[in-house]
């Protein structure tokens, strides 16, 4: 049995579907695969220019360090995942997940919003997600 069949048997006899997904999802999307320097640097020219990685990026000190920086680089990620379309492997997961006594539950790492674009209501966003702010100061005015 090749290992395609022995999904779509687990499917068949499955009670629910827990998806599991990283980058590949989004990349399938036209979104940058940003863990690497390729895709990151292709999307941000200036980065490369600036010697700064994704990973030197991805980090809350830029908003004291450098806020303008920090919500450019931030911003624009915003607005490239608002604006892609999920491709349409998250419509069939969520079919076929819909389709089981238990539903569809996803895990993922990505901080996108793809599944929730794409109707699922139970994600698990292990890393956050780039949609929800969070204040950085105790300071109360």
């Amino acid at each position: 049995m090749t290992a395609l069949h022995a999904a779509a048997h687990a499917l068949a006899h499955a009670d629910a579907l827990v998806v599991a997904a990283g980058a590949g999802m989004g990349v399938d999307s036209g979104l940058p695969d940003f863990r690497g320097d390729k895709g990151f640097w292709n999307a941000y020219p200036p980065f490369r220019e600036l010697g700064l990685s994704f990973m030197d990026l991805a980090n809350p000190s830029w908003f004291r360090r450098d806020p303008a920086l920090a919500w450019g680089f931030y911003g624009h990620r915003m607005l490239l995942y608002r604006r892609v379309v999920p491709h349409e492997g998250f419509s069939r997961l969520l079919s076929v997940g819909r389709g089981l006594s238990g539903g569809v539950a996803v895990f993922t790492s990505n901080v996108d919003g793809q599944f929730q674009r794409a109707g699922y209501e139970t994600v698990c966003e292990v890393h956050g997600s780039i949609h929800h702010l969070q204040c950085t100061s105790q300071t109360v005015s």
